[in-house]
């Protein structure tokens, strides 16, 4: 984890920090540096951009003042890099997770603001009794999922976080980046390991992380056969596992996890996943029906009871469905009925709704 700008170029910070700043006044979530473009802020879901087309040679640069040493080195034959950057703004320390990649061959990052403090589920608007359920669980795997940028990494955070407060917890997080850092506070002791820096890979996280005694293991991201067959076997073997996917919505989540491995034993995989997965929470931040305030949280909440688990055994996803929509006795939660939720509320307008709604006729029936 970067937590300053590189000393060997201090003289480009001028170039960084001020953008950084005006993240920090303007609440953006995110500031995009693509040569072409005006230097580009998403503020409460929007996108703002501020003078002049960026030049490829400025946002070279203004990479390498905040790349570590170990990716500067390997800018020559590497496509893409995530670290952390930090500045202090009116004597208060803002953290950042940066991707920095290629396109059409000229270099572009994304830098988003991590909250030094973990937001409440309050804030967040996830929901507490959900939490503490998905914490509750003595083993088994929990995902998290969502496209980019819908708080999955946030909610684990808080998740972890909940988990330090209540103490006698052994928890091993592995990041990529770390975003937000846990600090002791009670009996429980949590290690946070980077990939890049801390360990190579979130495979060897999880392989290294089952030899440090651990209750609860958190893994950034589930993206390859490698990692995915591991979380299995740690989940199988009395850990509880937390971790995020990249799909639309919670069958979605089992569907890609089975696709990771080759098709001959993808039989052998859903068994193991439908004895295995506790739950599955997809996520989407939506527009506020009020302009300038944050956005909204739906959430679509599958726990895995008996039919579920015969729809994962036997490859019946779509049969996950229905099973959401009955399971409201069990805990679920559709997505249309968090819309319809946040609807009422006036969180989200009708027409926001409607556009993310699986059933937008029935919405508001």
């Amino acid at each position: 984890m970067n937590d300053t700008l590189r000393e060997d170029n201090l003289n480009d910070a001028h170039l960084i920090e001020p953008l950084l700043h005006s993240v920090v006044e303007r609440q953006a979530s995110d500031v995009h540096l693509v040569p072409g473009n005006p230097v580009t802020y998403r503020v409460h879901g929007l996108l703002e951009q501020e003078g002049e087309p960026l030049d490829p040679a400025d946002i070279k640069r203004m990479v390498e003042s905040f790349l570590p040493d170990r990716l500067i080195a390997r800018m020559h034959d590497g496509k893409d890099f995530d670290c952390s950057v930090a500045i202090r703004h009116d004597d208060v320390s803002y953290r950042f997770r940066a991707n920095v990649f290629l396109s059409l061959g000229q270099w572009c990052a994304c830098l988003r603001h991590v909250p030094d403090a973990i937001p409440s589920f309050e804030w967040m608007g996830f929901s507490r009794e959900l939490a503490e359920r998905l914490i509750s669980y003595r083993n088994g795997l929990v995902i998290v999922t969502g496209v980019t940028g819908t708080g999955k990494s946030t909610t684990l955070a808080a998740l972890v976080h909940l988990l330090n407060q209540r103490g006698a917890t052994r928890v091993i997080t592995v990041e990529e980046p770390i975003e937000y850092v846990h600090k002791p506070i009670t009996t429980s002791v949590v290690t946070q390991r980077e990939v890049g820096r801390d360990v190579d890979s979130f495979y060897d996280g999880l392989k290294f992380g089952l030899r440090q005694d651990p209750d609860v293991m958190l893994v950034g991201e589930i993206r390859d056969r490698d990692t995915a067959q591991m979380a299995l076997s740690a989940a199988e073997t009395g850990h509880l596992i937390l971790t995020t996917m990249h799909t639309k919505d919670a069958k979605g989540a089992v569907t890609r996890f089975v696709d990771l491995f080759p098709h001959k034993v993808q039989e052998d995989v859903r068994v193991q996943l439908s004895l295995s997965l506790r739950s599955v929470v997809s996520q989407h931040l939506l527009p506020s029906a009020n302009v300038g305030e944050k956005r909204a949280l739906a959430i679509e909440a599958l726990h895995v009871n008996d039919p579920v688990r015969i729809a994962i055994r036997f490859g019946k996803i779509e049969s996950i469905e229905s099973a959401i929509q009955t399971g409201k006795r069990d805990g679920m939660t559709s997505l249309d009925d968090d819309l319809r939720r946040l609807t009422i509320s006036g969180s989200i307008d009708i027409e926001t709704a409607r556009r993310f709604a699986k059933d937008p006729d029935q919405l508001m029936g």
